[in-house]
């Protein structure tokens, strides 16, 4: 048996997933996304009167990130991007890293191996 490849983060590639739509408001975006995944619990579980879809506001930071992700750029070069941003803050690559982490698990982006 082929001993798993080690997969390095901040080779993978971070794509948007389908179901997100962004909408700038001011100097922020803001995530919207159905709070359902299937169209039948949409019509029969969200109450009258009540948003179908879930808002998530990005911060400065977030939003700096997001508007990044354009399903081309890996991480590494995501955060060299991101420099003059976070004014080379000491430490503001593994904050990135993370941040990438977590919108993965809240499936608001998906990671991609690349295929070399």
């Amino acid at each position: 048996m082929a001993a798993k490849e080690k997969i390095n983060l901040l080779e993978v590639i971070p794509c948007r997933s389908e179901h997100i739509t962004a909408e700038r408001e001011g100097e922020t975006i803001v995530l919207s996304f159905p709070r359902f995944k299937y169209p039948w619990m949409q019509r029969f579980l969200v109450p009258k009167g009540m948003s179908k879809e879930l808002h998530v506001k990005l911060e400065e930071h977030g939003t700096a990130v997001w508007e990044l992700i354009d399903g081309k750029r890996n991480v590494r070069e995501i955060i060299e991007k991101l420099a003059d941003h976070f004014q080379n803050e000491e430490g503001y690559e593994s904050r990135v890293s993370a941040y990438l982490s977590q919108m993965q698990k809240d499936e608001f982006i998906k990671l991609v191996i690349p295929v070399v």
